[in-house]
């Protein structure tokens, strides 16, 4: 079959195209099924049926489009624009994640130089730049699942690489997520698949550094996540109750204002293990850590957090307290101040905030006072001075005759204000006078 021309459609490929815009599935389905259809067929800007789909952030459209063979990084757009940048567009982080999972290629351009992550970024969908700036192919990770060279065995067993990669590929770094992952989870909580684990990592972050195409933020992430392992694996083998322990440890806050000083430490201290030390990416995370006093803004992870990820800070969201985890809805019932995303996360921060919890409430108590008290002292001022306002427009000018050799002020009918001259003839207004001499 021959390539696909830009406006080269049929009338069944034009039914598909508005089937997608429609959100027609059943209908897509039976179009594609007849003879002559091509999925990848091109209208007169150069967009195939899956760009439409991305666009229009039609999750099972794009998925009904892929099982047919639609080419996820035909880039025949007039601007260079493939799916994955459409579905950046959209703002769908299930359908960005859909195009990466079929093979789209995050590195090429558009007509302007901009990948789908920058475009992503311009028009502020920050979690679609989240998802992917942190997608790494699984086919990457089954490497390690079978003897390269002369190993005899391999260096990952297959079991551990889809535990593994879901990890890897979280967008979410916090330390307690990323140990209550391990923990729920029976073949990775054993320190003899930990070490196979984070090993593994660890060559993946010197592969990102010594590559032509190096890559920094996969490097960092890399190793952050094989630090965290490794904390993992001294817990499993030094503390009774294992990670248990190690979670308690990185939420414990200080008495004063709860502030998890030992989750601090701790990422800062992996930073500055970072093995490459001439690094950008390590530099511009010291210059922007190292002065910040433990307890103060930025914090470590959110420095890291934002370095990673791509996120220009923490947008359209509530995180949980505990775990990081974003979209958190559930408050503390007594200081309202702490968010967590489960009762679960709530359970197991308790034991360090019942210290600062009725602290809280106070400081948010008062808040709310002076916030109602300004509130009222706003109202008040602007009803008072609503008041002053009438009661000037009640006010009128005295209509008495002045004095030799005095001014006074005098409003004409149109509201202007007309200056009175006074002489020994009489009054005269300065409107009586512009009036006559219109006249004449």
């Amino acid at each position: 079959m021959a390539p696909p021309k830009k406006g080269d459609l049929t009338d069944e490929e034009k039914v598909l195209v508005h089937a997608i815009a429609e959100g027609n599935v059943q209908e897509a389905s039976r179009v594609l099924g007849c003879k002559g259809v091509r999925v990848n067929s091109l209208d007169e800007h150069g967009m195939t049926p899956l760009m439409h789909a991305a666009y229009k952030g039609k999750e099972d459209m794009c998925k009904l489009l892929l099982q047919h063979g639609a080419d996820v990084n035909c880039n025949e757009h007039e601007y260079g624009y493939t799916a994955l940048m459409f579905a950046g567009f959209s703002g769908n982080k299930n359908i960005t994640w859909m195009m990466l999972e079929a093979g789209a290629d995050t590195n090429v351009v558009n007509s302007i130089g901009r990948t789908a992550a920058q475009m992503a970024a311009f028009v502020g969908q920050h979690d679609c730049v989240t998802v992917i700036n942190n997608f790494f192919p699984r086919e990457r990770l089954d490497y390690y699942t079978k003897p390269q060279g002369l190993d005899k065995e391999a260096k990952l067993t297959p079991k551990l690489a889809g535990p593994l990669h879901k990890i890897i590929m979280m967008t979410n770094l916090h330390p307690v997520k990323i140990v209550m992952m391990v923990r729920e989870n029976a073949l990775l909580a054993d320190v003899a698949a930990l070490g196979k684990c984070y090993r593994v990592l660890d060559l993946i972050c010197e592969k990102c550094i010594k590559q032509r195409d190096m890559n920094e933020v996969l490097a960092m992430k890399m190793h952050y996540i094989s630090f965290i392992l490794q904390k993992c694996i001294t817990f499993l083998k030094e503390r009774e109750d294992k990670l248990d322990g190690l979670i308690k440890s990185l939420l414990k806050g200080r008495d004063t204002d709860g502030f998890p000083s030992y989750q601090e430490k701790l990422i800062r201290d992996c930073i500055r293990k970072f093995p490459y030390c001439d690094a950008t990416l390590l530099q511009q995370l010291v210059r922007s850590i190292a002065p910040v006093e433990i307890g103060n803004d930025p914090t470590a992870l959110s420095v890291l957090t934002q370095a990673i990820t791509g996120q220009v800070g923490f947008i359209d969201g509530e995180f949980c307290t505990a775990c990081g985890e974003k979209g958190a809805d559930k408050r503390c019932s007594v200081c309202k101040m702490v968010l967590y995303c489960a009762q679960d996360c709530q359970k197991q921060h308790w034991f360090t905030h019942k210290k600062v919890c009725m602290k809280l409430r106070d400081q948010r108590e008062k808040h709310e006072a002076e916030v109602a008290k300004q509130k009222e002292k706003q109202e008040k001022t602007k009803q008072n001075k609503g008041e002053s306002e009438e009661a000037i427009e009640d006010t009128s000018v005295p209509q008495e005759e002045p004095s030799d050799g005095h001014n006074v002020v005098e409003k004409t009918q149109s509201g202007e204000p007309a200056a009175l001259s006074v002489s020994e003839s009489g009054i005269n207004t300065a409107a009586s006078e512009t009036e006559q001499t219109s006249e004449e």
